[in-house]
């Protein structure tokens, strides 16, 4: 019996290593995007420290984030979802799409991009960084 106890418990400890090892494996796949929008003028970067918010005359804010939410039975690529980690109403979503003009350049980007900050909605274009 303390034989099948001993057992059991290396079992436990070693799914738990393998668990661990796969979250850490999957937190290095990161994707970086870079988003933009004119009218008002404002930039995102999602990166491994989180998503940076950048705007004319205002000092940078960085926000943590959850995993991004994807659209179920769909490519992981076509939609993603980034919540800000504490923050109810702020999200990021990038969409996937033929092309997206910023309106202000010749630029084509691969992504929309909405970004909600509280009570604001911009709209903008992103690509992978």
């Amino acid at each position: 019996m303390k034989t099948l106890i001993s057992c059991l418990v290396v079992l436990g400890i070693g799914a738990t290593v393998l668990v661990s090892d796969q979250s850490i494996a999957q937190s290095s796949k990161i994707e970086e995007f870079v988003a933009r929008g004119t009218e008002p003028f404002w930039s995102v970067t999602v990166g491994r420290r989180g998503i940076i918010y950048s705007s004319p005359g205002n000092r940078d804010q960085t926000f943590p984030y959850t995993a991004p939410l994807t659209a179920q039975g769909r490519p992981n690529d076509l939609v993603r979802v980034y919540r800000f980690r504490g923050r109810e109403n702020n999200m990021l979503i990038l969409r996937k799409v033929n092309s997206c003009s910023d309106g202000m350049s010749d630029k084509n980007y691969p992504y929309s991009a909405i970004l909600m900050l509280g009570n604001r909605v911009l709209e903008g274009c992103a690509e992978k960084k």
